[in-house]
């Protein structure tokens, strides 16, 4: 799953680098570069720098408005909507839209440097630099939540043309600016992060993208130290002798580094849940309910619609051990692959533009042009090369603009993330016009249209393929979506059970590896073999290290793209006429009132299976193809 806006966060796949001052010139049939020469002629042209100062200088004069107007926290102050109120609240709100635009366009532009070159000492120097100036913008905001929970919001939005236009993000900051502490709290809280949470963070990642393991790619053969990165990787190998020693000596890795990565886990959990319980948080879940437009009643309907559906995911997997002569998945088969790979069509680059802008012409005109736009405006950075980070995300950069990476191998499976990532830019564009606090698109929502790209390609390509074609396609979209239903609870389950624990104490590195598998146990059942799974999965992810409960957005966005995906097969017409209104809208209202547009009650049960449902269909295409 990709990112819209910031690729900095936690939500964005892996990333990627090389080239981004002009557009590479390569044979026709190689995967494009893309071409960020519209935005800026250079890294070091003048333009950029000019650009690059005067929003420095825009965070230095936002910040002398906020005094000049008092935008903060006054403690037993209440602000009527008086013309002066209003007239203060609506320049610095017109000034933060406006810069926040800036922002977006210049780190947009710095990271399309980094994600395609890490090497590029330059980019990386401008974002560092931008980085802490950033620092004040983010304390600014904070000021400005602050200063909005002192007014009578629903007065101020009668009052002020600009608070109507942004009536959500008005109602919302005075809900959250009762879950701030005092100004001086908050800042202590901000300037202790780089050594509290941030640095446990970071010593997590300093950790695992440092882990070497001894490992012989041979059996027999000589070890040789491989990143961690690679031996994870292995399992997708088709040899499931080296998928199975690459999984016994990945364990062997964690448990030598378990001691640190518990300690920052512990230190992490203990500190998020002290403050969401400080804000007045009834736990740090509600305040990412919050975060994510959604209530507790939502989740609950989910969640709940998921393990019914566990039965159906447990069928998969246990028709994916038969194919490897068992009764029960082991851990290290997850990711194999099933089928014949070598009979599934390959997509050369030219192919794949095609492929997609047809089919997404069979549903819409609109869908279609704009996927020829992004290709003939090169918005699509596809090459794999040295320097370049792994993975795919979609970045909006200006505009209706964005641009997309990934490493795209010519596959059914490249096809679909790059018609993913389209998903994510075709947002974007609907997202145009909006002002930067109305663009504000939670995880939630962050994955509706690439969802419904992504599911567009997938059900065009298994109208014409072979039943060996179909078998691969299944079995890749199957993967992610047991990944996203079934692990990402067993996540979720994992992550509320430390955060309950931690508030009374620390937990031993076996004691978090027991809280795993229990997880998994009650999520894979008689998927897996119990005596085959993966106690150390804490600490190889990566988001229990950032956000809390980083988790059920990612299934959330899934079902409730596929959600809409029916609704589409319900009847076309109609859904067209509503579907991008929607899009645009994501980040103008919670997702109930957004859901109900298409007559989709989030809160019962029954919407949640029915998306579920559009899995089980392809569950049992696929037991039925391998016979199982």
């Amino acid at each position: 799953m990709s990112l819209m806006e910031n690729p900095e966060t936690p939500a964005a796949r892996a990333v990627a680098g090389g080239a981004a001052e002009a557009v590479a010139s390569v044979a026709a049939d190689t995967p494009p570069r893309w071409d960020m020469t519209p935005v800026y002629p250079a890294l070091k042209s003048t333009e950029f720098e000019r650009d690059f100062r005067s929003l420095i200088d825009g965070i230095t004069s936002l910040a002398a408005l906020f005094d000049a107007e008092g935008i903060g926290k006054r403690d037993g102050v209440t602000l009527p909507a008086s013309a002066e109120v209003v007239r203060a609240y609506e320049a610095v709100t017109t000034r933060y839209n406006a810069l926040q635009d800036d922002v977006r366009r210049v780190r947009a532009y710095l990271w399309s440097f980094i994600t395609t070159d890490s090497r590029n000492d330059a980019a990386q120097a401008k974002l560092s630099e931008l980085r802490l100036h950033l620092v004040t913008l983010d304390l600014l905001g904070v000021r400005y939540t602050a200063f909005l929970g002192l007014l009578d919001v629903e007065a101020l939005i009668a009052t002020s043309p600009v608070a109507a236009a942004h009536a959500f993000a008005v109602r919302r900051a005075a809900e959250a600016a009762r879950h701030q502490l005092s100004p001086d709290e908050e800042e202590l809280a901000a300037r202790l992060s780089p050594g509290g949470s941030t640095a446990w963070g970071k010593l997590h990642g300093d950790i695992t993208s440092q882990l070497v393991v001894s490992f012989a790619l041979r059996e027999g053969g000589e070890p040789e130290p491989l990143p961690m990165s690679v031996i994870r990787a292995l399992a997708t190998d088709a040899d499931r002798g080296v998928r199975r020693r690459a999984y016994e000596a990945e364990l062997t890795a964690w448990e030598k580094v378990g001691v640190p990565l518990a300690a920052a886990m512990n230190s992490i959990k203990y500190e998020a849940g002290t403050l969401a319980l400080r804000r007045g948080w009834d736990s740090p879940l509600d305040a990412a309910l919050f975060n994510n437009h959604i209530d507790r009643a939502t989740l609950d309907a989910m969640l709940s619609a998921a393990r019914a559906s566990f039965p159906d995911f447990r069928r998969y997997l246990r028709a994916k051990a038969k194919v490897f002569g068992g009764e029960r998945l082991a851990w290290y088969d997850l990711f194999a692959p099933v089928g014949d790979a070598s009979a599934a069509r390959a997509f050369a680059w030219p192919e794949a533009e095609s492929f997609v802008a047809e089919n997404f012409g069979a549903y819409s005109p609109r869908l279609r042009a704009f996927a020829e736009r992004a290709f003939s405006e090169r918005w699509v950075d596809a090459e794999p090369r040295p320097g370049k980070r792994d993975g795919a995300f979609c970045m909006g950069v200006r505009g209706d603009e964005s641009r997309i990476l990934q490493n795209y191998r010519p596959s059914f499976d490249g096809v679909s993330t790059l018609a993913h990532e389209l998903g994510h830019a075709y947002h974007n564009l609907c997202l145009d016009g909006r002002t930067h606090l109305q663009r504000g698109t939670p995880m939630t929502l962050a994955e509706t249209a690439s969802i419904f790209c992504e599911t567009i390609i997938r059900q065009a390509a298994l109208e014409t393929a072979s039943p060996a074609e179909q078998v691969v396609i299944l079995e890749g979209a199957l993967q992610g979506d047991c990944q996203v239903v079934v692990d990402i609870t067993s996540r979720f389950l994992f992550e509320s059970h430390v955060f309950a624990k931690r508030q009374e104490r620390e937990l031993s590195v076996h004691e978090l590896c027991e809280a795993m598998t229990d997880a998994q146990k009650q999520t894979y059942g008689d998927g897996l073999d119990e005596d085959l799974l993966h106690p150390y999965m804490w600490a190889m992810k990566p988001h229990y290290y950032g956000s809390s409960f980083y988790n059920f957005p990612y299934m959330f966005g899934l079902l409730f793209g596929l959600g809409l995906y029916a609704h589409y097969q319900r009847d076309p017409e109609a859904f067209r006429a509503r579907y991008d209104d929607l899009l645009s809208a994501t980040g103008m209202d919670d997702a109930a009132t957004l859901a109900a547009r298409f007559d989709i009650d989030l809160r019962s049960e029954a919407f949640w299976a029915s998306s579920l449902s559009v899995i089980r269909t392809d569950i049992d295409r696929l037991v039925s193809l391998l016979g199982a």
